[in-house]
Protein backbone atom coordinates (compact mmCIF):
# COMPACT_ATOMS: atom_id res chain seq x y z
CA UNK A 1 0.00 0.00 0.00
CA UNK A 2 1.14 3.66 -0.77
CA UNK A 3 1.32 5.84 2.42
CA UNK A 4 0.29 9.26 1.75
CA UNK A 5 -0.12 12.24 4.03
CA UNK A 6 -3.00 14.04 4.48
CA UNK A 7 -3.20 17.39 6.38
CA UNK A 8 -6.35 19.56 7.12
CA UNK A 9 -5.83 23.32 8.23
CA UNK A 10 -8.57 25.96 9.13
CA UNK A 11 -9.65 27.18 5.77
CA UNK A 12 -13.75 26.20 4.77
CA UNK A 13 -14.30 23.67 2.68
CA UNK A 14 -13.52 20.39 5.29
CA UNK A 15 -15.73 18.09 2.83
CA UNK A 16 -12.94 18.22 0.49
CA UNK A 17 -10.60 16.69 2.79
CA UNK A 18 -12.53 14.46 4.42
CA UNK A 19 -13.45 12.77 1.29
CA UNK A 20 -10.37 12.56 0.07
CA UNK A 21 -8.98 10.35 2.92
CA UNK A 22 -12.39 8.39 2.34
CA UNK A 23 -11.58 7.98 -1.15
CA UNK A 24 -7.75 7.12 -0.41
CA UNK A 25 -8.60 4.45 2.04
CA UNK A 26 -11.14 3.17 0.00
CA UNK A 27 -8.11 2.67 -3.11
CA UNK A 28 -6.50 0.62 -0.50
CA UNK A 29 -3.86 3.48 0.67
CA UNK A 30 -2.41 3.70 4.20
CA UNK A 31 -3.35 7.74 5.35
CA UNK A 32 -1.40 9.83 7.49
CA UNK A 33 -3.84 12.50 8.64
CA UNK A 34 -3.38 15.25 11.09
CA UNK A 35 -5.38 18.64 11.56
CA UNK A 36 -4.55 22.03 13.04
CA UNK A 37 -6.63 23.28 16.21
CA UNK A 38 -8.08 25.80 13.26
CA UNK A 39 -9.52 22.96 11.58
CA UNK A 40 -10.82 20.97 14.75
CA UNK A 41 -13.26 24.42 15.01
CA UNK A 42 -14.24 24.12 11.37
CA UNK A 43 -15.06 20.14 11.65
CA UNK A 44 -17.54 20.92 13.96
CA UNK A 45 -19.19 24.21 12.94
CA UNK A 46 -18.48 23.65 8.98
CA UNK A 47 -19.06 19.76 9.20
CA UNK A 48 -21.51 19.13 12.26
CA UNK A 49 -19.16 16.77 13.93
CA UNK A 50 -18.17 16.13 17.91
CA UNK A 51 -14.46 16.44 17.99
CA UNK A 52 -12.68 17.76 21.35
CA UNK A 53 -11.67 21.03 20.64
CA UNK A 54 -9.98 21.72 24.29
CA UNK A 55 -8.20 18.11 24.14
CA UNK A 56 -5.93 16.99 21.81
CA UNK A 57 -5.30 13.51 22.69
CA UNK A 58 -9.31 12.97 22.43
CA UNK A 59 -9.42 15.02 19.10
CA UNK A 60 -7.19 12.35 17.64
CA UNK A 61 -9.79 9.71 18.67
CA UNK A 62 -12.51 12.15 17.25
CA UNK A 63 -10.59 12.22 14.57
CA UNK A 64 -10.04 8.65 13.81
CA UNK A 65 -13.88 7.99 14.40
CA UNK A 66 -15.19 9.60 11.44
CA UNK A 67 -14.27 6.48 9.36
CA UNK A 68 -15.16 3.67 11.41
CA UNK A 69 -14.36 0.91 9.01
CA UNK A 70 -10.79 1.45 7.45
CA UNK A 71 -9.09 -1.08 7.60
CA UNK A 72 -6.78 -1.74 10.90
CA UNK A 73 -3.59 0.31 10.40
CA UNK A 74 -4.81 2.01 7.07
CA UNK A 75 -5.86 5.37 9.32
CA UNK A 76 -2.77 6.76 11.22
CA UNK A 77 -4.13 10.00 12.86
CA UNK A 78 -1.30 12.36 14.49
CA UNK A 79 -1.62 14.90 17.17
CA UNK A 80 -0.22 18.31 15.74
CA UNK A 81 2.25 18.24 17.88
CA UNK A 82 3.50 14.69 17.25
CA UNK A 83 7.09 15.72 15.89
CA UNK A 84 7.90 12.17 15.82
CA UNK A 85 5.17 11.05 14.03
CA UNK A 86 6.47 9.60 9.81
CA UNK A 87 5.18 13.25 7.96
CA UNK A 88 7.86 14.53 9.41
CA UNK A 89 10.47 12.11 8.28
CA UNK A 90 11.94 12.56 5.27
CA UNK A 91 13.07 8.80 5.26
CA UNK A 92 9.51 7.93 6.13
CA UNK A 93 8.05 6.30 2.89
CA UNK A 94 5.43 8.78 2.33
CA UNK A 95 4.73 9.13 -1.57
CA UNK A 96 2.64 12.43 -1.27
CA UNK A 97 1.69 15.16 1.13
CA UNK A 98 -1.81 17.08 0.75
CA UNK A 99 -3.04 19.89 2.47
CA UNK A 100 -6.55 19.94 2.08
CA UNK A 101 -8.18 22.66 2.32
CA UNK A 102 -5.23 24.99 2.93
CA UNK A 103 -6.15 27.80 4.80
CA UNK A 104 -4.15 31.03 3.72
CA UNK A 105 -2.37 31.68 6.97
CA UNK A 106 -0.58 27.75 6.44
CA UNK A 107 -0.46 28.51 2.71
CA UNK A 108 2.13 31.47 3.85
CA UNK A 109 4.22 29.87 6.63
CA UNK A 110 4.76 26.90 3.82
CA UNK A 111 5.99 29.49 1.82
CA UNK A 112 8.24 30.87 3.80
CA UNK A 113 9.49 27.45 5.36
CA UNK A 114 8.22 28.00 8.49
CA UNK A 115 7.20 24.91 10.55
CA UNK A 116 5.74 25.20 13.72
CA UNK A 117 3.59 22.08 14.10
CA UNK A 118 3.15 18.78 12.12
CA UNK A 119 1.07 20.01 9.09
CA UNK A 120 3.53 22.24 8.25
CA UNK A 121 6.52 20.14 8.94
CA UNK A 122 4.87 17.40 7.01
CA UNK A 123 4.49 20.18 3.62
CA UNK A 124 7.95 21.26 4.36
CA UNK A 125 9.34 17.86 4.49
CA UNK A 126 8.13 17.23 1.01
CA UNK A 127 9.68 20.58 -0.39
CA UNK A 128 13.09 19.39 0.79
CA UNK A 129 12.69 15.95 -0.40
CA UNK A 130 11.12 16.85 -3.58
CA UNK A 131 8.60 14.60 -3.27
CA UNK A 132 4.56 15.64 -4.42
CA UNK A 133 3.19 18.63 -2.45
CA UNK A 134 -0.47 19.66 -2.89
CA UNK A 135 -2.17 22.33 -1.53
CA UNK A 136 -5.88 23.43 -1.75
CA UNK A 137 -6.80 26.68 -1.07
CA UNK A 138 -10.20 27.70 -0.63
CA UNK A 139 -10.29 31.21 -0.31
CA UNK A 140 -12.02 34.40 -2.50
CA UNK A 141 -11.24 37.05 -3.39
CA UNK A 142 -7.71 36.58 -3.32
CA UNK A 143 -5.20 39.41 -2.22
CA UNK A 144 -1.66 40.05 -4.07
CA UNK A 145 -0.35 38.26 -0.51
CA UNK A 146 -1.78 35.16 -1.17
CA UNK A 147 -1.06 35.45 -4.84
CA UNK A 148 2.35 35.77 -4.39
CA UNK A 149 2.58 32.84 -1.72
CA UNK A 150 1.03 30.72 -4.34
CA UNK A 151 3.33 31.75 -6.87
CA UNK A 152 6.65 31.14 -4.52
CA UNK A 153 5.17 27.59 -3.68
CA UNK A 154 4.51 27.18 -7.85
CA UNK A 155 7.57 27.80 -8.51
CA UNK A 156 9.09 25.93 -5.66
CA UNK A 157 7.33 23.13 -7.57
CA UNK A 158 4.31 22.49 -5.00
CA UNK A 159 0.92 21.88 -7.08
CA UNK A 160 -1.41 24.62 -6.10
CA UNK A 161 -4.85 23.17 -6.71
CA UNK A 162 -7.71 25.67 -5.64
CA UNK A 163 -11.18 23.98 -4.46
CA UNK A 164 -13.12 25.57 -7.68
CA UNK A 165 -15.78 22.76 -9.08
CA UNK A 166 -16.71 22.55 -12.23
CA UNK A 167 -20.10 22.54 -13.60
CA UNK A 168 -19.65 20.98 -17.07
CA UNK A 169 -20.44 17.58 -15.84
CA UNK A 170 -23.81 19.14 -14.99
CA UNK A 171 -23.53 18.54 -10.91
CA UNK A 172 -26.90 17.67 -8.54
CA UNK A 173 -25.63 17.34 -5.63
CA UNK A 174 -23.29 19.64 -3.43
CA UNK A 175 -21.40 15.93 -3.17
CA UNK A 176 -20.71 16.14 -6.71
CA UNK A 177 -18.97 19.06 -6.62
CA UNK A 178 -17.22 18.07 -3.72
CA UNK A 179 -16.21 14.69 -5.82
CA UNK A 180 -15.05 16.98 -8.83
CA UNK A 181 -12.06 18.80 -6.79
CA UNK A 182 -11.01 15.51 -5.30
CA UNK A 183 -11.06 13.75 -8.46
CA UNK A 184 -8.46 16.27 -9.67
CA UNK A 185 -6.07 15.78 -6.11
CA UNK A 186 -6.11 12.26 -6.99
CA UNK A 187 -5.58 13.03 -10.69
CA UNK A 188 -2.78 14.66 -9.79
CA UNK A 189 -1.35 12.05 -7.00
CA UNK A 190 -1.43 9.76 -10.31
CA UNK A 191 -4.12 7.28 -8.99
CA UNK A 192 -6.72 5.84 -11.12
CA UNK A 193 -10.45 6.72 -9.77
CA UNK A 194 -13.83 6.66 -11.07
CA UNK A 195 -14.70 9.33 -8.68
CA UNK A 196 -15.95 11.79 -11.28
CA UNK A 197 -17.23 10.86 -15.07
CA UNK A 198 -14.60 11.61 -17.80
CA UNK A 199 -15.14 14.56 -20.14
CA UNK A 200 -15.72 13.07 -23.52
CA UNK A 201 -15.64 14.24 -26.62
CA UNK A 202 -18.87 14.19 -29.25
CA UNK A 203 -17.21 11.59 -31.28
CA UNK A 204 -17.77 9.30 -27.72
CA UNK A 205 -20.97 10.11 -27.18
CA UNK A 206 -22.55 6.52 -27.92
CA UNK A 207 -22.66 4.73 -25.06
CA UNK A 208 -22.14 7.60 -22.19
CA UNK A 209 -24.68 7.84 -19.44
CA UNK A 210 -27.86 9.71 -20.48
CA UNK A 211 -26.82 12.46 -17.40
CA UNK A 212 -23.91 13.12 -19.03
CA UNK A 213 -25.91 14.93 -22.34
CA UNK A 214 -29.05 17.12 -22.76
CA UNK A 215 -31.25 15.40 -25.22
CA UNK A 216 -29.98 17.28 -28.87
CA UNK A 217 -27.06 18.66 -27.39
CA UNK A 218 -23.35 18.34 -26.29
CA UNK A 219 -22.08 19.93 -23.16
Amino acid sequence: MTAFAVCFSGGSGIAYGIRLVHVLLELGHTVHLSATDAALRVLVHEGGYEVALDDREQAVEDLRGLWPGAPAGALQVHGLAAVEAAPSSGSAGIEAVVVCPCSMGTLARVAHGFSSNLVERAADVAIKEGRRLIVVPRETPLSTIHLANMLKLAELGVIVLPAMPGFYHRPQTVAELVDFVVGKILDRLGLDHDVVRRWRTPGDREGAPPSMWNEGEVP
